[in-house]
């Protein structure tokens, strides 16, 4: 009898943590998990970007934009190497809540009195399409840096 209770402890065992599993899979009705977009195309992408005047605030690393509008640039710089990837998500979310993230090195020049980013709302002017495209052309100009291995020996 004492066989069969070791079992039936263990297989009760077995399903509370098979419970306990399942209960930290739900996600909040808020996750992202889930959510995919598809692939924009880059060139409709940058001429995106120039249309909405984001080169009004924004300069590209390694690329130049004519049409720069009146008023000079405040040229937050987007693109280049960077030490963690920006990914679809991150990009997508500066755009459509720029309020998320404010960057501290920005902090100070760009904000209004509230601390809220001086990025203009294009959620009711942009469309997804536009969006997509966007994110295309700004991942794409972000590149990993590999680290120095001098830094880091053994490597």
């Amino acid at each position: 009898m004492t066989g069969k209770m070791t079992i039936l402890g263990g297989l009760g065992m077995l399903g509370l943590a098979l419970a306990a599993m399942l209960l930290a899979s739900c996600r909040d009705p808020k996750s992202a998990a889930g959510f995919a977009l598809p692939d924009g195309d880059i060139e409709q992408g940058r001429a995106a970007f120039a249309r909405l005047n984001c080169t009004s605030c924004h300069v590209i690393v390694g690329e130049t934009f004519p049409e720069v509008p009146a008023g000079g640039m405040i040229t937050i710089p987007l693109g280049g190497e960077v030490n963690r990837v920006r990914t679809y998500g991150q990009l997508v979310t500066s755009i459509v809540n720029p309020q998320h993230i404010v960057s501290s090195q920005y902090e100070d020049k760009y904000t209004d009195a509230e601390g809220r980013s001086l990025m203009p709302d294009f959620n009711k002017t942009m469309t997804v399409d536009e969006m997509v495209n966007l994110v295309a052309y700004l991942q794409s100009h972000y590149k990993l840096k590999v680290p120095d291995p001098a830094f880091y020996p053994g490597m």
